[in-house]
C-alpha cells in the first residue's frame, strides 16, 4: 500500500466514523436530557454523585448519569458494528459467504486467505462464544473439504480490532490454542500491509472529534437533565 493509498484510506475510515458512529454518538448523548431516559438505581446515584464530583447537586447528579451511559460500555455494540462495516469497505477485505465469517483477506504476512470473524475488543467474548466460533472454524473447514477445496485451521482467525495480547481475556487465549486470535496492531498489519496502520487508524478516529465538537452539546445536555432531576424532586 502506497502512502497516497493510505492516506485515502484514512480518509474513507475518518468519513465513514464521522458519518455512522460518531453521528449516532452524537445525537444518543443528546437525547439524554431527561431522568425517564435512566433506570436510577437510588442505592448508588448520591453514593456514586459525592464519590465522583464531592457535592450532592443536582447537576453532579446529572453528571453521574449521563457520563457512564455516553461514554461507557454500551458503546462497544456500535464500534463493533461500525468496524465490520469499515473493514468491508476496506480493498483489502470483502464480506465473507463462508457461514459463520465476517470477512476474508489476503493476509499482507503470509499470503494466504483468511476467514476471519471480527470483535470489537479483547473483552468482548463469554465462554459460551469459545464453542459457538470453534464450531464456526470447524463448520467452514468441513464445508470446504466437501466441496473439494482446503482451508487450514491457521487460516481461520480471530480478527480482534484494539488491545495487545496482554490484554486478551481467558475465552480468546482458548480459541488461540486451535485457531489464530490477531489483536490490535497484528489484525490490522495483516489486513493492510501497513505496520503503522493501527495508530494512524486511531489518531484518524480521535481527529472527528475535533470535527464534530461536542463539548457544548454535552455540556447542555447535563444542563437540562439537572433541570429535569430538579423539577422531579420538587413534584415528589
Amino acid at each position: 500500500m502506497t502512502e497516497v493509498e493510505k492516506a485515502a484510506l484514512l480518509n474513507t475510515a475518518k468519513s465513514l466514523f464521522r458519518d455512522s458512529f460518531a453521528a449516532n454518538h452524537y445525537k444518543n448523548t443528546q437525547k439524554l436530557d431527561k431522568l425517564k431516559n435512566f433506570i436510577v438505581n437510588p442505592f448508588l446515584l448520591k453514593y456514586l454523585t459525592k464519590f465522583a464530583f464531592g457535592e450532592d447537586t443536582p447537576e453532579n447528579r446529572a453528571k453521574a448519569l449521563l457520563y457512564p451511559r455516553a461514554f461507557g460500555t454500551s458503546m462497544t455494540t456500535g464500534f463493533g458494528n461500525f468496524v465490520q462495516r469499515f473493514c468491508n469497505e476496506l480493498r483489502q477485505s470483502y464480506p465473507s459467504t463462508t457461514a459463520g465469517m465476517d470477512i476474508e483477506f489476503i493476509d499482507a504476512v503470509d499470503g494466504r486467505r483468511k476467514y476471519c470473524q471480527l470483535k470489537a475488543g479483547p473483552n468482548t467474548i463469554n465462554k459460551d462464544d469459545i464453542k459457538t466460533i470453534k464450531d464456526h472454524f470447524r463448520g467452514a473447514i468441513h464445508l470446504a473439504r466437501t466441496n473439494g477445496t482446503a482451508i487450514a485451521s491457521m487460516d481461520c482467525v480471530v480478527g480482534v480490532c484494539y488491545g495487545t495480547r496482554e490484554d486478551l481475556s481467558s475465552f480468546y487465549k482458548a480459541i488461540d490454542e486451535d485457531y489464530p486470535v490477531l489483536i490490535g496492531d497484528e489484525f490490522w498489519t495483516r489486513l493492510t500491509g501497513d505496520n503503522h496502520f493501527y495508530e494512524d487508524l486511531i489518531n484518524a478516529f480521535a481527529e472527528v472529534a475535533d470535527d464534530i465538537n461536542a463539548v457544548e452539546m454535552v455540556d447542555e445536555t447535563v444542563r437540562k437533565l439537572a433541570e429535569n432531576i430538579q423539577e422531579t424532586a420538587e413534584e415528589e
